[in-house]
């Protein structure tokens, strides 16, 4: 089986040039570990849509007005009005589309943020909509508590002081803990073997594309059989589980084709021991186009 890849992921300056090019949004001096800014302040300075990525960085996106289309991984979500979209870092993500009128707030932070003598915050354990597992998608309840948690928060972070950092991690939270209190009250998901199942091979194929190059290596890692794990994928999905793993690679390789300078042979060969010319052949039957073309695409 293949070595695990290094797979790049986009820090909070680098992602600033990917998605605004040369427009830059005001930032603060802990900008690399919390940041959060007024979705309808930089909406009209991004192109769509937003290419597939992978971020060092969790994030939320939260909106009060209007909606917007954003993707984890294999799936696609419609985030409507009071609907949170949360997601953890180094997961391949985009966002396909805004309303004219979306309004809103999005925020990214590092876990190191909770590292104040106040707090005990382990941000997967305490907040599972951070889970990789999770749907990423909350529908706030308390509207109103979670609207003043984000005020305060924009509030703190404008002051321009590096010290208010701690009343920064407080602010955060307080809001993580009412958004986890709807989360929790939510009806219990009855969600099926097949369904757990299907998940746990879409997380497993984020995570280890460089070694899942078949069914079976997949099957082998969730410890099931191929034919089990097809039949599940298929019956909850509709497709099969080598589309799954095919539409992944597509996505890993959209990734590597942006973020880094890596040849074409070199991301063929760690997408499946591909020649250049058949993994070509490959990615504009699923794509319409060659690698190089969406490569050197201006968006």
């Amino acid at each position: 089986m293949a070595k695990k890849l290094d797979i790049p992921n986009l820090h909070p300056q680098q992602f600033d040039d990917f998605l605004f090019g040369d427009w830059k949004p005001t930032v603060q001096g802990i900008y690399s570990r919390f940041h959060i800014a007024r979705i309808e302040d930089y909406k009209n300075f991004i192109t769509l849509p937003v290419l597939p990525h992978r971020r060092s960085i969790y994030f939320f996106f939260y909106v009060t007005q209007g909606g917007a289309v954003r993707s984890k991984n294999l799936n696609r979500y419609e985030v409507g009005e009071n609907d949170l979209y949360c997601l953890p870092a180094f997961q391949i993500t985009s966002l396909e589309a805004m309303s004219k009128d979306i309004k809103g707030f999005y925020c990214h932070f590092e876990p190191e943020i909770f590292n104040q003598n106040q707090l005990n915050v382990n941000i997967e354990r305490d907040f599972p909509f951070f889970s990789i597992m999770a749907e990423p998608l909350v529908k706030v309840i308390a509207v109103d508590r979670v609207s003043q948690q984000l005020e305060l928060l924009y509030t703190e972070y404008n002051h321009h002081e590096m010290q208010r950092e701690k009343i920064i991690a407080l602010h955060l939270t307080t809001l993580l803990n009412e958004v986890n209190f709807d989360y929790s009250e939510r009806p219990l998901s009855s969600s099926s073997a097949a369904s757990i199942l299907t998940q746990r091979y879409k997380t497993a194929l984020s995570e280890n594309i460089g070694q899942i190059r078949r069914v079976v290596d997949g099957a082998h890692i969730l410890g099931v059989s191929p034919n089990h794990l097809n039949k599940s994928v298929k019956k909850v999905t509709g497709k099969s589980a080598h589309e799954l793993l095919v539409h992944m690679r597509v996505l890993q390789a959209k990734v590597w084709l942006k973020q880094t300078d890596l040849q074409i042979k070199e991301i063929a060969y760690r997408l499946g021991e591909f020649e250049s010319s058949d993994f070509s052949k490959f990615f504009k039957k699923i794509t319409g186009q060659t690698p190089i073309e969406y490569r050197n695409e201006k968006r």
